[in-house]
């Protein structure tokens, strides 16, 4: 099993960067819960929502491709961009990746 690293970013303001270990076919999602960082995922981690949205900033090519199930609830996301990904779909196939949380407090009414 291949080891890569992921650099999670985050919009919120009071959260520094941090670069973690990923392992070939993990998703952001399970990395991101196995380190205590907060991304919703009200459906479980299953595709079936848009809570775990995220934009991947370098590493596109190293995550498996985008379904069309995914498409579809990435379009009724928070601010979706061109980049936009669920983080329960984003699993590594070959390579780091670079991600940025969107602010978690749009979902947990801080």
């Amino acid at each position: 099993m291949n080891i890569f690293k992921v650099k999670i970013n985050f919009e919120e303001k009071d959260h520094e960067t941090v670069e973690l270990a990923i392992a070939e076919g993990e998703s952001v999602l399970d990395v991101c819960l196995e380190n205590g960082i907060e991304l919703q995922h009200n459906c479980g981690g299953v595709c079936g929502c848009s809570t775990c949205h995220i934009y991947v900033n370098k590493g596109m090519d190293n995550i498996q491709e985008i379904s069309d199930k995914e498409e579809d609830f990435i379009d009724r996301a928070v601010n979706p961009r061109i980049n936009s990904r669920l983080g329960c779909q984003c699993v590594i196939i070959d390579g780091d990746i670079e991600v940025t949380l969107p602010n978690q407090s749009d979902f947990m009414g801080h």
